[in-house]
């Protein structure tokens, strides 16, 4: 089963090495869950991707919101419904001008008060910093009068309410003039070194009452094995994403909770709609054949993830039914010959008679992406295609800055409130964040724009299912796996939630004893 099972191998030998020797230790008890609680009512958390900076407004990581430094005014529910948080309540009589009431007694950790002013002040910060911000909320004018703050829109924006959850709207003191941001949730930032850890304390000023926990400190580590051996040697309490190799073991474990639940994320590769050969759709089509997507789920994954037929969850209404891809190196190689390819003892070169050379871009932190593309790579060796895999640091600054790459694996959550707009719009529209394959569709494009000025949910259902047909039909993506989101944490933590969203982790309610 490719790779994956010397990779398993490796991790088992490791793993029981480090179980046998803790439990030769007399103080290192695994089933005393109060000895290994910390006495000083703090947490460290270990995520799986770094971040070069906490500022809400820019950091593509979310790491300000996710530590419960600063908050949004709306927020996402558990079953992706949209709850008040900063802003009290909100209305809109023609999905243009809207009013919101910002919640009253809220104070930043700066101490300053937050009022419908501050929050202007921090949306117009968001804007200015961050042109995805700008491109999504397509904001016209604000005014702040008291805690009344009214926005409109530049044209009828019926789901504008929703992307105010996206956590780089959140909001900040932006007259505060330390080197962290002020925002106003249960934890004030006490110091942050880039790509490496966040140190907070506990708000004791926090307007939605106590915070159980004294001190948090969230940690980055990229190498998926760092963090499961950081885990076991008792250096994080919860660690994000643990290799789902090690499942087996760290289940076993008495002292230890493991949540593996189906997320809203999906794996994906992103085509360079730049690359001539790429760019059609046909071509397109025939490279999907190359995807194994059962071995991925199931072997790669070890069955902690589902198969993806598109970018969204089956049960969502506006997800097709689809017939199942299936990896098939024949249906590949009439594919290209299809899309007028040659096909010679079953390697495929251009028209022109030159053989494919591609370059694939994949990151570390999630560990499952490499191997993937190792896979595909398996895979298209036998058509004859050469697939270089680049391995970069940062994978949204490189596709953002970067035109030498043809194919990219990715991993973005496609539906962070339960609807398909966010995900098309950054994905498909020309502006889109997430639009670094370039795509650029008409038809897309005005199926995009006329969802927007939907507001019946109905019918925004409807043309969100035209458009996931659309996308399908041409093959813009190649959609790989709905991964589930895996956690695990020391049984001395309590109130943790493994959220479908990913979007809170350190909370005011999460605690330790």
């Amino acid at each position: 089963m490719f790779k994956n099972q010397y990779f398993k191998l490796f991790i088992l030998s490791v793993l029981a090495g480090m179980m046998a020797a803790c439990s030769s230790a007399p103080s290192a008890s695994l089933s005393s869950s109060v000895a290994n609680a910390p006495v000083d009512k703090s947490v460290t958390l270990l995520f799986n991707v770094q971040s070069p900076s906490v500022d809400p407004h820019t950091d593509v990581n979310y790491t300000a919101v996710r530590a419960g430094v600063s908050e949004t005014l709306v927020k996402v529910s558990k079953d992706l419904k949209l709850e008040a948080w900063l802003a009290e309540k909100w209305d809109s009589k023609d999905g243009q001008h809207w009013t919101f009431n910002i919640r009253s007694g809220v104070t930043f950790h700066s101490g300053k008060a937050v009022d419908a002013a501050a929050v202007k002040d921090s949306l117009e910060r968001a804007q200015k910093l961050n042109p995805s911000v700008k491109n999504a909320l397509h904001i016209r004018d604000i005014q702040a009068d008291g805690q009344i703050l009214n926005i409109t829109t530049n044209k009828p924006f019926p789901e504008f309410v929703s992307e105010l959850v996206h956590p780089n709207t959140a909001v900040i003191d932006t007259t505060s003039t330390g080197d962290l941001p002020s925002g106003t949730g249960p934890f004030k930032a006490a110091s942050f070194r880039a790509g490496s850890e966040l140190n907070l304390d506990r708000n004791e000023q926090y307007w939605n009452g106590e915070v159980k926990l004294k001190h948090a400190k969230f940690m980055f580590n990229e190498d998926a094995n760092a963090r499961q051996l950081a885990f076991q040697a008792k250096d994080a309490d919860i660690v994000y994403r643990p290799p789902i190799e090690s499942l087996d073991l760290l289940k076993a474990d008495p002292t230890v909770k493991v949540d593996s639940l189906p997320s809203l994320r999906t794996h994906q590769l992103i085509y360079n709609m730049n690359n001539n050969d790429l760019k059609k759709t046909a071509v397109r089509k025939a490279f999907d054949s190359l995807i194994n997507r059962d071995e991925i789920a199931s072997g790669i994954m070890s069955s902690q993830g589902t198969p993806a037929q598109g970018p969204f969850l089956s049960d969502f209404p506006f997800s097709p039914k689809y017939t199942k891809k299936k990896f098939d190196l024949t249906a590949a190689r009439e594919g290209f010959k299809q899309a007028g390819y040659k096909v010679q003892d079953g390697k495929v070169t251009t028209p022109e008679g030159k053989s494919l050379h591609l370059t694939l871009l994949t990151y570390q932190s999630r560990a499952e992406l490499p191997l993937i593309s190792q896979l595909i790579q398996a895979n298209a060796k036998e058509l004859g295609i050469t697939i270089d895999i680049r391995q970069v640091d940062n994978i949204d600054e490189y596709l953002a800055a970067n035109q030498d790459w043809d194919l990219a694996t990715y991993s973005s959550i496609t539906a962070p409130r339960g609807d398909a707009s966010y995900f098309l719009n950054a994905t498909y529209m020309p502006e889109g964040a997430l639009n670094y394959g370039r795509v650029h569709l008409p038809e897309m494009e005005a199926l995009i724009t006329k969802l927007n000025m939907t507001v019946n949910e109905e019918q925004r259902n409807k043309l969100a299912l035209e458009a996931v047909v659309l996308i399908d039909q041409e093959n813009l993506q190649s959609f790989l796996v709905h991964p589930n989101n895996v956690v695990a944490y020391r049984n001395y933590v309590h109130n943790w939630v493994t959220s479908q969203s990913e979007y809170y982790l350190l909370t005011q309610d999460l605690d330790v004893n």
